[in-house]
């Protein structure tokens, strides 16, 4: 039978066969067009073509009832549904079959769907054409600021993308947005669905949540240091106490909080803190990295006595002398730093402990040390009103600050002395000008802005090696187990030594502190963008917000500004000259809620 002139379908358009070659075929499609294609290439429906009309016809589909799960051929089926099998007929036949709902193609023969399938098949219909129609009603809401109860699961959509759990939504598609967080976000924000109080950047991160994990306390014999009066000094609002001081006639004593006893080398909670690596600390909540059970059951002060390790030393002339560690109980006597400024000059042993603090940090500061003051705030929530105060210096603070300075540096003499690995803190020393270093304790703003630009990035290693920017010969953060998870390691070796259990090797060391590092970027991440974030809702909250700008930086027209009330930094464009460290008057002329930046101008 010679198929010239047969009716067939090509990608989905009737075409009539005009001639035949070795292995190709010669098609004409009905705006006269032409095309040379293979065999395989088009299915054959008809040994007549016409030109096709729309056939409206309802079709009676019950014929083929008794055929179900059977093959037959399109002339078959045609004769069945039509009676006659014309070109017109099995072309018909033909788009039932790419519909695919009561028969389909399979190879050269139509299979019938057998109830059950079609059933299935029509309600899953059903529910996609119900689902455009809510995706289409939702588009015409959100574009027009509409929320409406029956767009949740749409709008539950965007806000996974919005906090990077999602990567595509079709309803963003929809509206012809791109699926990025910051779009998301925004359409969040115009349609009231989030509030601008909503902060998404831990979840973005995937930071973990708080969990509670089974734990055991490890008996382990104590030394009885109750008798010395242990003093802890926090914020008011601080819940996880993890170093006291005190002072024992010529016997300085650091003590804390004792992790290492309840979180042992490589246990489930280790693996668990591991996968946090630090609390994080937001106006709106605290992050744990340990268990929420363990950190109360740690911190020192919740109870008469509390478990810690102590390090205590001699310090003559600045020289640190007969360090020992030991596994402790101690009574905590808690203060706020508002409450140690109250009595830090008559208080015996603060005092006392004031005048090492302060004699130590000046033998660092001959050393080299350099620390450079920039503002920092407290940001806090009530009721959803965002609040930023700008964190005063203190002398408790600094007393603190610098008590935990030497708690590291008595920890690193003590492990290069007894052969420990440690998670060693070191710098290399900045690029500072001579100015600088001249000039260090008395910094104009622009200097401390040009200064910090010029530290080396200080880097984690499990050899002791000098920490510049602190001017000591090595150093180690031990002071903050509860919420660092390097403090934790080194805590681990410190308690591993005293007890005799085995340390860890420096490769052990080497990896926990690539685990840190890794992990810590993302932490930092969360921090910055959700105290950005806070301070974009504060200036929101405050619009007729004005505030003081201090020139740290000139670039022909444009300077870099510090504004010490909020702790932010702009870029502006001056329009009359300015000199470096002088104010510019400043408001805000728009926010960004969702990219987390603030537009400034003079007043």
């Amino acid at each position: 039978m010679s198929l010239v002139g047969s009716l067939v379908a090509y990608k989905g358009r009737p075409a009539k066969i005009t001639s035949i070659t070795t292995h190709k075929f010669d098609l004409t499609f009905k705006d006269g067009s032409s095309r040379k294609v293979r065999e395989k290439d088009f299915r054959y429906i008809h040994p007549d073509y016409i030109e096709l009309k729309d056939n409206s016809s309802e079709i009676d589909m019950t014929v083929l009832e008794d055929f179900q799960g059977e093959s037959l051929s399109l002339k078959e089926v045609t004769e069945w549904l039509f009676s006659e099998y014309s070109a017109q007929n099995a072309w018909s036949t033909h788009l039932i079959a790419e519909d695919g709902l009561y028969f389909y193609w399979n190879k050269d023969v139509l299979l019938i769907r057998p109830k059950d399938q079609l059933e299935i098949i029509l309600k899953q219909r059903e529910e996609k054409t119900l689902e455009a129609e809510s995706l289409s009603r939702c588009v015409e809401n959100l574009e027009n600021n509409i929320i409406d109860e029956n767009d949740s699961c749409w709008l539950k959509e965007i806000e996974q993308v919005a906090l990077n759990q999602s990567k595509h939504t079709k309803i963003l598609t929809a509206l012809s947005l791109q699926n990025t967080p910051e779009i998301a976000h925004r359409l969040l924000l115009k349609s009231s669905y989030w509030d601008v109080i909503k902060n998404p950047y831990p979840q973005r991160h995937k930071i973990p949540l708080d969990e509670e994990i089974t734990i055991k306390n490890n008996e382990m014999p104590r030394e009885d240091l109750t008798h010395l009066q242990s003093i802890a000094i926090d914020n008011s609002d601080s819940s996880d106490a993890d170093d006291a001081i005190s002072i024992d006639n010529n016997i300085v004593w650091i003590h804390i909080a004792d992790v290492a006893s309840r979180v042992s080398y490589d246990s489930e909670l280790e693996s668990y803190a591991q996968q946090r690596i630090s609390n994080l600390y937001l106006p709106d909540q605290i992050i744990h990295m340990l268990p929420t059970n363990l950190t109360p059951a740690c911190s020192l002060g919740e109870s008469e006595s509390s478990q810690a390790i102590s390090i205590g030393f001699e310090m003559v002339e600045n020289q640190i002398t007969n360090i020992q560690v030991i596994s402790s109980n101690i009574k905590v006597e808690k203060m706020t730093y508002k409450e140690a400024d109250k009595v830090i000059k008559e208080h015996k042993a603060l005092s006392k402990l004031n005048s090492l603090a302060k004699s130590h940090k000046a033998f660092r500061n001959n050393n080299g040390a350099i620390k450079l003051d920039l503002p920092t705030v407290d940001i806090k929530i009530n009721q959803d009103k965002v609040s930023i105060e700008l964190q005063q210096r203190s002398e408790s603070r600094e007393l603190i600050a610098e008590m935990m300075v030497i708690a590291g540096r008595a920890v690193a003499q003590f492990a290069v002395e007894n052969d420990i690995v440690m998670p060693f803190v070191a710098q290399d020393q900045g690029n500072f000008s001579e100015h600088i270093l001249k000039n260090k304790e008395n910094l104009t703003p622009s200097e401390t802005y040009q200064a910090m630009r010029c530290f080396k990035r200080s880097k984690i290693t499990p050899r002791a090696s000098t920490h510049a920017g602190l001017g000591l010969e090595r150093y180690v953060r031990i002071t903050s187990p509860i919420r660092r998870y390097l403090d934790l390691v080194a805590q681990q070796q410190l308690l591993g030594f005293v007890t005799n259990i085995e340390t860890l090797d420096e490769t052990m060391v080497k990896q926990r502190i690539k685990i840190a590092n890794s992990a810590a970027s993302i932490i930092n991440k969360a921090t910055k963008q959700s105290m950005e974030h806070y301070k974009c809702v504060y200036l929101n909250q405050n619009k007729k917000w004005k505030g003081k700008g201090i020139v740290v930086d000139l670039h022909e027209n444009k300077a870099i500004l510090l504004i010490p009330e909020i702790a932010m930094m702009t870029q502006l464009k001056l329009k009359s000259k300015h000199e470096l460290d002088s104010e510019v008057e400043l408001k805000v002329t728009s926010i960004d809620l969702e990219n987390r930046s603030v537009d400034f101008k003079p007043v």
